[in-house]
């Protein structure tokens, strides 16, 4: 298997972490330093694939062959060979297996460590009779990466391998709640080592972090699941993801991803080396799950999705009688034309068939359910499917979307705590509530009026809930928001859907959806319907069961009423101006720059940005807007990536890696902070949880 053209990247089987921190750690001083040069060298080398074999052509003498086990990763080191004079500690497995990208094991049993024993953060020993399992995941068991595309969830991605809370099958014991204990000294260990690493790989930035400083964090990690933090191994392997993609020219990069994941890796390490008690810092395994009895789902909507890797498909939510939200995923390279042919392609569940549009409008009865962490109905061994009946929007559970006010649920999905949130703060995959696990993250619904249209997005108020009142009285809409549509594509009908409703003002929608993070006061509109009660509303088909999917189906004048009275006039405060601002135009920009400019150039290219007037003047317009904690950081951040020791003969001894480290982590804490209470207090009936002002002049 040959790669072809020039966008394809190599079609190699994931390898475990510690196996690639084995390789390079068998590897001379020089042969390290030459290690990024030959996995960049082999970008355009022939990949043969024979059974699950796979061979990689080095060089004239040197094919390094890969041999996975059955679950399609390479588990241990033995597993690569190379036919070179040098193997098996050749540079040319190591960078083969610096090529692979890494796999998700299954956690291993926590075990004693002897402090005696400890010599580093990258050296675990195990007492006698203990074995932690060396298999990884079956494919199925594999914990696998969010699907969103817009809100950097991460494609949100996101968008990956996000824990959940605490559960008690996470650890062989546990102590009342009432007497929460805190990390034990093996524990304490491997966070110290975490934390080494990752101050390591921030000191150095994206460029600077080569195969070495990888393998350095990877080998932290294998430490850190050996002693059972869940959490923390799952943020150091998305860190290195994140710099594997930052490097890679085939895949976007993801910046704001990468400053979340070293944000979390950080913070997790440095919360768990000083003894922090607190539970959710350990983490549990997010395992796939089987519900006792059928499930009874409805369908919702559909959405398309257009993600990285020239991948397109189609998520369908569904929902079920407790309010508990599932999806059904078929997302596949093939880009924006595949996610417009995948609205009305097949569904297969083992024997059931049928397709996307038929399963939004109805429901499925499932038996023997096989659900991810999360919530994606997977089509395992032994699950049956069948077709039943749908419900419309005002029915039963679908009907507890639309129950509550927008800023409530806004409230919801925006969670300030960076603690007890291993997915950080704003609306991505990932909480610290363990019921969680195996639900998807539920979507936001709300009635509004529109009031007019603005570019491509729409400027509308929301109704209060409850859409019976509207038979005998015109209730005055509430403050204003803004409605997006989730892509601008020109091959999905989101656009000219939003042209027809925009040209109508006054009318009334019903409106599904996931809040914009980046974008205050923004919601991101996947289906319509009609608001109960009244006549200046949509008019739907029969059967698409009272809603539309706005990238999908196409909305005609046949269902839009004709006559529709003038909106509502304004009220006096809030205007339609506010719902213009976005992250941007805070003077937080200002934050978010010097954290993004020292994770992509290391230390040494932020010390130089905080040269000079400019970083002086960002420091007092951020003073002026009232960010006095934002002011003092940046500028504490720049005095500490300038500032180097002296040895006692008074030369340069080099920077001390963990107060530069520190230092940011608090800088990027702050920053996350700040923005999440700035999107809780511009959504319409939200007070700011913080006490600085966020929404100052730029």
């Amino acid at each position: 298997m040959t790669r072809s053209g020039t966008t394809t990247p190599l079609s190699l089987p994931p390898v475990a972490p510690e196996v690639f921190a084995s390789a390079v750690e068998s590897l001379t001083t020089r042969l390290r330093g030459r290690l990024d040069a030959a996995v960049e060298a082999l970008t355009d080398a022939p990949v043969t694939a024979e059974g699950r074999t796979f061979g990689v052509r080095c060089g004239e003498d040197a094919l390094v062959t890969l041999a996975p086990d059955l679950s399609g990763t390479v588990t241990d080191i033995e597993q690569a060979h190379c036919t070179c004079l040098l193997a098996p500690r050749c540079l040319h497995r190591a960078a083969v297996l610096g090529a692979c990208p890494v796999a998700v094991t299954e956690p291993a049993r926590p075990v004693v460590i002897a402090p005696s024993v400890l010599s580093g953060p990258g050296t675990a020993a195990e007492p006698a009779g203990a074995r932690p399992p060396a298999e990884p995941d079956r494919p199925a068991d594999r914990i696998r990466p969010t699907e969103q595309v817009s809100p950097t969830e991460r494609v949100r991605p996101a968008e990956p391998n996000q824990l959940a809370g605490p559960s008690p099958s996470s650890e062989p014991t546990r102590a009342p709640a009432s007497t929460p204990t805190g990390p034990s000294a093996a524990q304490i260990h491997a966070a110290s080592g975490l934390w080494t690493a990752a101050a390591a790989v921030l000191s150095a930035g994206t460029a600077g972090t080569g195969a070495v400083l990888q393998a350095e964090l990877l080998r932290a990690a294998h430490t850190a699941r050996l002693t059972g933090l869940h959490r923390a191994e799952t943020a150091a392997l998305s860190v290195v993801r994140c710099l594997r993609t930052a490097r890679d020219p085939y895949s976007p990069a993801r910046l704001a991803e990468l400053v979340a994941a070293l944000r979390e890796l950080l913070l997790v390490a440095h919360l768990l080396k000083a003894g922090d008690p607190e539970p959710a810092l350990i983490g549990a395994v997010r395992r796939n799950h089987r519900p006792d009895g059928s499930l009874r789902l409805y369908g919702v909507c559909r959405e398309p999705v257009i993600g990285a890797d020239d991948l397109g498909g189609v998520v369908t939510h569904l929902i079920d009688d407790d309010g508990h939200w599932y999806t059904l995923r078929d997302v596949q390279p093939g880009g924006p034309a595949r996610a417009r042919r995948a609205g009305t392609a097949l569904v297969a569940i083992r024997s059931f068939l049928s397709d996307h549009f038929r399963v939004s409008r109805g429901g499925l009865i499932i038996s023997g359910a096989t659900v991810s962490p999360e919530g994606r109905l997977l089509a395992e061994r032994g699950v049956r499917a069948t077709f039943a009946a749908g419900r419309p929007w005002s029915q039963a559970a679908p009907a507890t979307v639309f129950a509550r006010p927008l800023a409530e649920s806004a409230a919801v999905r925006l969670p300030a705590s960076l603690v007890g949130d291993p997915g950080g703060a704003g609306d991505q995959e990932g909480t610290g509530d363990p019921d969680s696990a195996g639900y998807a993250r539920p979507l936001i619904g709300c009635d509004v009026e529109i009031a007019a249209a603005d570019g491509e997005d729409l400027l509308v108020r929301e109704l209060p809930c409850g859409g019976a009142a509207f038979a005998d009285s015109r209730p005055n809409p509430g403050a204003p928001f803004r409605l997006a549509p989730a892509h601008s594509h020109p091959a999905l009908a989101h656009t000219a859907n939003f042209r027809r409703l925009g040209a109508r003002p006054g009318l009334r929608i019903r409106v599904l959806g996931r809040i914009d993070p980046d974008r205050v006061t923004t919601l991101r509109a996947l289906a319509v319907g009609p608001v109960p009660g009244t006549e200046t509303t949509l008019r739907l088909p029969h059967d698409w069961q009272g809603r539309a999917d706005l990238g999908y189906d196409v909305l005609l004048s046949d269902h839009f009423p004709p006559n529709i009275p003038s909106p509502s006039p304004p009220s006096p405060s809030p205007d339609f101006s506010s719902c213009a601002v976005t992250s941007a135009d805070s003077p937080l920009w200002r934050v978010r720059r010097l954290v993004e400019l020292a994770v992509t150039g290391g230390r040494r290219i932020a010390a130089e940005s905080t040269r000079g007037s400019d970083h002086e003047g960002h420091a007092a317009v951020l003073r002026r807007s009232g960010l006095v904690t934002g002011s003092d950081l940046i500028t504490a951040l720049g005095a500490v990536a300038g500032r180097r020791s002296l040895d006692v003969f008074g030369r340069h001894s080099g920077a001390d890696p963990d107060e530069y480290a520190t230092q940011w982590l608090a800088t990027a804490v702050y920053l996350a902070a700040a923005e999440a209470n700035l999107r809780h207090g511009t959504w319409p009936g939200h007070e700011p949880a913080g006490t600085e002002t966020t929404s100052g002049g730029s």
